[in-house]
């Protein structure tokens, strides 16, 4: 088999994972991006942190893409929805703060012309 029809196997079987399998292996990205990074506080020889940051940032990584793949399109947009609604909320309460404002600050007054304070 060539290892291109391989890596497509691989990426079809990934993609037939559910939803919440996407999430979880997400998530676990995020210790192996800690502890890749914490084990430089370790009373340990450079080679051994150098290998070390090498497992954990490789697992991290595999994590990610593999949720990634894993969600796909779709799933990616789902958790996009979920939590961007929060953040718009943050945004409109930030425009609406700013639209109050008398103008007496470096900025765009909204035509995207630079003010002078």
């Amino acid at each position: 088999m060539k290892t291109k029809e391989q890596l497509n196997k691989v990426k079809d079987w990934l993609s037939g994972l559910s939803f919440r399998t996407g999430v979880i292996v997400l998530l676990m990205c995020v210790p192996f991006y800690f502890l890749s990074f914490a084990q430089m506080a370790l009373p340990i020889s450079v080679e051994a942190k150098g290998v070390l940051w090498f497992i954990l940032f490789g697992l991290a990584k595999t994590c990610q893409y593999g949720g990634l793949t894993i969600l796909g399109v779709e799933g990616v947009k789902r958790l996009k929805a979920k939590f961007g609604k929060s953040e718009k909320v943050k945004t409109d309460k930030l425009n609406e703060k700013d639209s109050f404002s008398n103008g007496c600050r470096a900025g765009t007054d909204g035509h995207g012309e630079d003010q002078v304070l």
